[in-house]
């Protein structure tokens, strides 16, 4: 196969008309196909996306792919015929008054990064019916910048969301994220769980594997044949028959925590897919749990080459509806 030059399209260019080769450069090495089309493929909802590369539109190498395949440099990707929206066509941005709310949210940044407290109900994309997810409204609050997703986030959980402000910096996070199963990166959750957990650090080490239910919703479970998952819980607080829980995972699965928890025996308060839904109802009757309750509060890892490297540290406190939750199970 010849290759076309890096990341110059064969074909009509940004038509959406003719099928284009897009050869991967260096600095797009580790990349996830499916982020890297929605790059290419400005406009296009996500849907659409995972419908080309489910159907085998997409092709790397010639071959058919999955969306979380990570590209490497010289890979080859066939880019299919997509009818996008007319440049200037008119987008319909995020309210104003939620961009604003959204500025407030943004807990650090710096010339690399931008983190953000992200609010429970918020998707970190849009797609699938969801118009503006966090990454698409931090774009319209900063048009002109360049900023990707690092990672993701469930749209119930609410915490700490990084955003890249330079492909380096992208590429080393994902790289951290890569390494040890992502032990590059300490990642440290608040969980309230449904009954009282034993004292000391419970570490939970059960292969996770990500099932699809009719209507295409993800659903998790613990399976031998499942990618490794490691999950470490302390009780912080117990509260009311309930355990305010430290979660550190070493991984990053879908719906890892939720799952971990409901394999347990505990599963995470508020949860209406792994939870129990009788705790749940009397949760938001006698303290207003309205969601669930787990929080990305803790980030920790270092970026950067020699004289430049630098340390991070990054916190996002609890938000205040589950803070009042708290208090109201303290009052019982």
């Amino acid at each position: 196969m010849t290759k076309s030059p890096p990341d110059r399209p064969t074909g009509t260019a940004n038509t959406g008309l003719a099928a284009r080769l897009l050869t991967i450069s260096a600095d797009r090495a580790g990349q996830r196909l499916d982020n890297f089309l929605l790059g290419q493929l400005k406009g296009a909802p996500k849907s659409l996306v995972y419908k080309v590369v489910r159907s085998g539109q997409v092709r790397v190498n010639g071959g058919r792919a999955k969306a979380e395949r990570k590209l490497e440099e010289g890979d080859v990707v066939r880019i299919p015929p997509v009818r996008l929206p007319e440049p200037g066509a008119a987008v319909t941005p995020p309210p104003t008054a939620f961009l604003q709310v959204l500025e407030q949210a943004i807990v650090f940044e710096d010339d690399r990064l931008l983190v953000l407290n992200k609010p429970s109900g918020l998707a970190s994309h849009g797609g699938s019916g969801i118009r503006h997810g966090a990454i698409e409204s931090l774009r319209a609050l900063r048009p002109g910048q360049s900023l990707e997703l690092v990672h993701r986030l469930d749209r119930d959980t609410s915490g700490l969301l990084v955003v890249a402000k330079k492909r380096s910096a992208l590429r080393q996070l994902q790289a951290l994220l890569r390494e040890d199963h992502g032990a590059g990166i300490r990642k440290t959750y608040l969980a309230l769980l449904t009954g009282k957990l034993p004292k000391g650090e419970l570490t939970v080490q059960a292969p996770l594997h990500v099932g699809l239910r009719q209507g295409g919703e993800r659903h998790v479970t613990v399976h031998p044949q499942g990618k490794t998952a490691i999950s470490h819980f302390r009780v912080r607080e117990r509260l009311s028959g309930l355990s305010l829980c430290e979660v550190r995972i070493e991984t990053g699965r879908t719906h890892q925590i939720r799952v971990h928890a409901q394999h347990l025996g505990f599963p995470v308060a508020g949860d209406d897919k792994y939870g129990q839904e009788a705790v749940n109802r009397e949760l938001r009757s006698q303290a207003g749990l309205k969601r669930l309750f787990l929080h990305a509060a803790e980030l920790e890892f270092e970026l950067g080459e020699g004289e430049d490297r630098r340390p991070y540290l990054l916190k996002a406190e609890l938000p205040e509806d589950l803070n009042a939750v708290l208090q109201a199970l303290r009052d019982t």
